[in-house]
């Protein structure tokens, strides 16, 4: 892979060190390397070897190939237009579209017009669905939840859940952590 297509690990590095609640100085320890080496990975200022970078996945129990997959894109802002074809050919249907490019820690879909009712849902961590036009019915654990223009469902992750549209042109985006991602409860406040 030619280094300008490298993907940038960083804030994939910072993410996982953060999430295991470590210090740089724990993981330059656990990794042999240096605090001010893991600084300049984590603000993409330095790109590590290959050998470093297995050094610095071991220290934050994961692998190489995990943070890569965590990576962010080269740009931590990026905007997809309503015509982008990149997530256009990443949609799993017609009538659904990514509203997110790459993998990160939210996940968004638009879906438009109905889909297969009979279809049940599941994502891994928590969920949102807004109904931003139209109508829709959703069911989940056992009960029935009509929503309009405006309406959210939040679900809480694991929750098996189905919905369809009940009025045309409906549009239902949903909103969801990522699956890649471990959630934890939250600290203490």
């Amino acid at each position: 892979m030619d280094e300008k297509e490298a993907p940038r690990v960083g804030n994939a590095v910072r993410r996982r060190r953060r999430a295991l609640d470590l210090t740089l100085a724990t993981v330059a320890r656990r990794s042999g390397l240096s605090v001010p080496f893991l600084s300049q990975i984590e603000n993409e200022r330095a790109r590590p070897s290959t050998r470093s970078l297995r050094a610095v996945a071991h220290a934050l129990e994961t692998t190489v190939d995990e943070l890569f997959a965590a990576a962010d894109p080269a740009h931590t802002v990026d905007v997809v237009r309503s015509d982008d074809e990149d997530t256009a050919l990443m949609a799993p249907a017609p009538g659904v579209r990514s509203l997110v490019r790459g993998q990160h820690q939210l996940q968004a879909m638009e879906y438009c017009g109905d889909h297969d009712s009979g279809r049940e849902f599941q994502y891994r961590n928590d969920s949102l669905l807004y109904v931003a036009d139209g109508a829709v019915t959703a069911e989940a654990e056992g009960r029935v939840h009509q929503l309009c223009a405006g309406d959210t469902l939040y679900l809480s992750g694991g929750v098996r859940h189905r919905w369809r549209a009940t009025e045309p042109d409906t549009r239902l985006l949903v909103v969801a952590v990522g699956d890649h991602i471990e959630a934890g409860e939250a600290p203490p406040r």
